[in-house]
């Protein structure tokens, strides 16, 4: 008997659309699909996947409007700040697709004693894509559209919280005329998903979420000598130095912390301040986040909308709570905040100063709207609290300085230092985490390396 999903919205509980998870047979056959299809598809040219590839954008661009309030509905991000996800998509699906032709070329090697010698890019096979919630388009489009670039089939499993996404992603590929079983999408729970990772017709799984769900999939893949790429959680540092820019550095990280709720694993959780400007900082810190309008997401002027659900906002609450029992001092007066109700997912955002290391808001992954701000008196002291952590997705140093930030960023344990910026994916650049925050690279030429096998060619004249 198949088993209903239901997506509750977090604006109000209502029940925004109803699916059946994919029966035994569906699975079989998307898989058998995806396999047959890819045999053909890695035929094609790069050329050609590319011009495939492009027409889906330039659909989900086409639809961007009606995307983009689908998309509050789903998990209660403002109407205002949605559509930020959809031209991400575009810039990073087209910065992927026009780097293919280059990243996939074969690699020459020099003539030597009458041998042809080259490296080629073979494609793996089928790629399961394992997709969260939080950003639904931005992190399925970074294995996505390489997966396909580099001649495999994709099959997408998407958060039950955010399905339909998985749903637009296949009406897009479809209308654009990509060759039947080259892309499918199932929808799933988490055991039918352990099991398609374990079946032999899957040859790579890429995964954005939790630690927990991290090793949930590599338990699932253990022994099966199949490629894992995990992107998981993050507690994201910035490093406020003595020479920042203040303003500048004020208004980026408030942002990098609230946007989105703060549900973003590279969002910024933890802030180091230089004593000689902490309390400047924090005044106009706060100042800044009292401006936040809390409320429905569908409504023009909400920035800020609920948690994703009672049980996140719940972990927030008590992380809050307990900081403020052991000394903290909370800087925002949530009642300030009407639409913030106890028990509720709408949570008022809060500022926290007097913190240290011994209280879960620094340690633990919040994903939610809560910052700790800490006071250091130099460099170094920065650098160790920054590395106290399990995690090591991004950290951001505010500085006008260069070469320190250059210089410090090698210290730090982290997948990409920013320098006066943060909460930011430049398709360029490798994306990456150490520690906790999981392995493998997506994006930028690098990511197409672990979507391919190397294959050696070795011809004698």
């Amino acid at each position: 008997m198949s088993k209903n999903i239901q997506i509750v919205s977090p604006i109000d509980g209502s029940i925004v659309a109803e699916r059946e998870l994919a029966s035994e047979a569906e699975i079989l056959t998307a898989l058998q699909a995806a396999s047959t299809a890819q045999t053909a598809w890695k035929q094609t040219s790069v050329q050609q996947r590319a011009a495939l590839c492009h027409k889906a954008v330039d659909i989900m661009r086409d639809n961007a409007a009606e995307l983009a309030e689908e998309i509050t509905r789903l998990m209660g991000r403002p109407v205002s700040h949605s559509p930020v996800e959809l031209r991400g998509l575009e810039q990073r699906a087209r910065y992927m697709i026009d780097i293919a032709e280059q990243a996939l070329g074969d690699l020459e090697i020099n003539d030597s004693g009458g041998f042809t010698r080259f490296i080629r890019h073979e494609p793996l096979g089928t790629v399961l894509v394992l997709a969260p919630w939080n950003y639904p388009y931005l992190t399925a489009v970074n294995s996505i559209i390489p997966a396909l670039m580099a001649g495999n089939s994709v099959i997408l499993k998407h958060s039950k919280q955010t399905l339909l996404c998985a749903e637009r992603f296949q009406q897009a590929f479809t209308q654009a005329g990509l060759p039947a079983g080259v892309f499918r999408y199932l929808h799933l729970d988490h055991k039918q998903t352990s099991k398609l990772i374990k079946n032999d017709s899957v040859d790579f799984v890429s995964f954005t979420g939790s630690v927990s769900g991290g090793q949930a999939i590599e338990l699932a893949a253990a022994g099966l000598f199949k490629g894992v790429a995990l992107e998981l959680g993050g507690k994201d540092p910035a490093y406020v130095m003595r020479d920042a820019d203040l303003d500048h550095s004020v208004e980026n990280l408030v942002d990098g912390a609230f946007f989105n709720c703060g549900q973003s694993c590279c969002a910024i959780e933890r802030i180091y301040v230089h004593a000689e400007l902490f309390e400047p900082f924090v005044e106009q810190y706060v100042d800044k986040v009292k401006r936040y309008r809390l409320g429905n997401p569908l409504d023009a002027d909400t920035t800020l909308g609920p948690m994703v659900n009672v049980k996140a906002a719940a972990l927030v609450r008590e992380q809050i709570n307990q900081a403020c029992a052991r000394g903290a001092k909370a800087c925002i007066d949530a009642a300030m905040f009407t639409a913030n109700q106890p028990g509720t997912n709408y949570l008022a955002p809060q500022v926290l100063i007097d913190v240290n290391h011994d209280m879960a808001v620094m340690k633990q992954e919040s994903f939610g709207p809560v910052v700790g701000i800490m006071k250091v008196s130099n460099d170094a002291q920065a650098i160790e609290l920054m590395n106290d952590s399990e995690y090591g997705l991004t950290a951001s140093i505010w500085t006008r300085d260069e070469t320190k930030a250059s210089e410090l960023g090698g210290q730090i344990q982290t997948g990409t230092v920013y320098m006066n910026r943060c909460d930011y994916l430049d398709p360029a650049l490798a994306w990456v985490g150490v520690k906790n925050s999981g392995r493998g690279c997506s994006l930028s030429t690098l990511g197409y390396q672990q979507l391919t096998r190397p294959k050696s060619f070795h011809l004698k004249k």
